[in-house]
């Protein structure tokens, strides 16, 4: 079945965007009216979370980027395409210049057919297509307004719309059980140790330099990027890919050749890899032998430790490393400052059990997350249907 395609633009009664805050002067306080950011949008969904928060003088002046209730919000700069529907019990709020506003017209467009339309290839091709690269990528009102958007009657957009919320709400379960046994973990580690920070065990503390090796990555060649060290054999692993491991790292997107290998060091299987730029003590355990960059550090335990103790020791200080990190172009800590810190040391006994329940639930985790990724394809595959009016 083919339906019209009509431009997103011709959809909405408003298509804005946020206000950059050093174009106004704006400061932030810990209350008042919340200032979205992109890190607030989030699995289609809009959270008050790590929100900054501006007065209310401010944000009746800044009557451009005021948020209302059922707004379709779009983020368009840095990480492109996150969408939320803002709830009709969300506070007034603002946002900044990286969060698009569009106001649907709900008796031609309904909200959650267009989040849903949004993830499909063919958005996510449309987009491709018109993002502008400089030092961020972004998306432009004007692109926005230009997206084609098929358009079938009202009552087949709602009928769409139900049926991925209803596969989409699957696949948010599998998602929810992963949390869990994340959060599992954190609370045995707490009812073994106690708190790292406060250490209230009375544990022994040693600096953690002294409970392992600890050194930077080696990217000695300038420019970083000569394509003669690149695309060998050799793995080589960014921050982000730490960031992102949830705790194993398992994939890598480069590599390095024989030469950038000889420029570089590669690590051992267990390494503990620690960001210490960008991402700040984010951390992922090395399943391979890998080069990583100096915005990398390698942790290799001695007797003392456990590789899996020390990382979710480092879980516990995470984000209070992140916030008191100088910044520059961007934030980062150094060697040192890791060195430096005081970590407790449990008898190894029982860091062997911790670990030993680690790879438990790690396993689970496995698991569970095979079965969210054939979810996501079967999910995929649904939404192509759909949107092509086979469903």
């Amino acid at each position: 079945m083919s339906w019209p395609r009509v431009k997103l633009g011709e959809l909405c009664s408003v298509v804005t965007k946020g206000t950059t805050p050093t174009s106004v002067g704006l400061s932030f306080s810990e209350r008042g009216i919340p200032f979205l950011r992109v890190q607030n949008i989030s699995n289609n969904n809009v959270s008050l979370d790590d929100a900054l928060y501006i007065d209310h003088s401010s944000h009746d002046t800044l009557g451009r980027s005021k948020i209302r209730p059922g707004d379709f919000l779009l983020t368009i700069a840095g990480t492109i395409g996150r969408t939320a529907i803002v709830p009709k019990n969300f506070p007034e709020s603002n946002c900044n210049q990286a969060v698009a506003i569009l106001r649907l017209d709900e008796d031609k467009l309904w909200p959650k057919f267009l989040l849903h339309w949004l993830s499909t290839d063919d958005a996510i091709g449309q987009i491709s297509g018109r993002k502008v690269t400089a030092t961020i990528s972004n998306l432009s009102l004007g692109q926005i307004r230009e997206l084609e958007v098929p358009l079938p009657p009202l009552p087949e957009q709602k009928r769409i719309a139900a049926i991925l919320d209803q596969a989409d709400a699957i696949r948010g379960k599998r998602q929810q059980a992963i949390q869990l046994a994340d959060d599992f973990l954190r609370a045995v580690f707490l009812e073994m140790f106690g708190d790292p920070v406060t250490n209230p065990m009375g544990w022994k503390l040693l600096p953690f330099s002294t409970v392992g090796t600890l050194d930077r990555g080696k990217s000695r060649h300038r420019p970083r990027n000569d394509p003669a060290l690149l695309e060998g054999p050799h793995p080589l692993i960014q921050t982000g890919e730490v960031a992102n491991s949830r705790g194993y790292i398992k994939e890598y997107s480069a590599t390095y050749s024989d030469l950038g290998l000889a420029q570089s060091k590669k690590w051992d299987v267990g390494t503990l890899c620690i960001t210490i730029a960008a991402n700040i003590a984010k951390t992922g355990i090395l399943t391979f032998p890998a080069c990583f960059p100096d915005s990398v550090v390698g942790f290799i335990p001695n007797e003392n430790v456990t590789v899996e103790f020390v990382q979710h020791w480092l879980g516990f200080l995470q984000k209070n490393l992140e916030a008191n990190a100088p910044q520059a172009a961007q934030k980062n800590i150094n060697l040192e400052i890791l060195r430096g810190l005081l970590i407790p040391v449990p008898p190894i006994v029982e860091q062997k059990k911790f670990s030993a329940v680690v790879t438990s639930i790690l396993a689970v985790e496995g698991k569970i997350a095979s079965s969210s990724c054939e979810l996501r394809s079967a999910f995929d595959a649904l939404c192509q249907k759909a949107f092509s009016g086979r469903l």
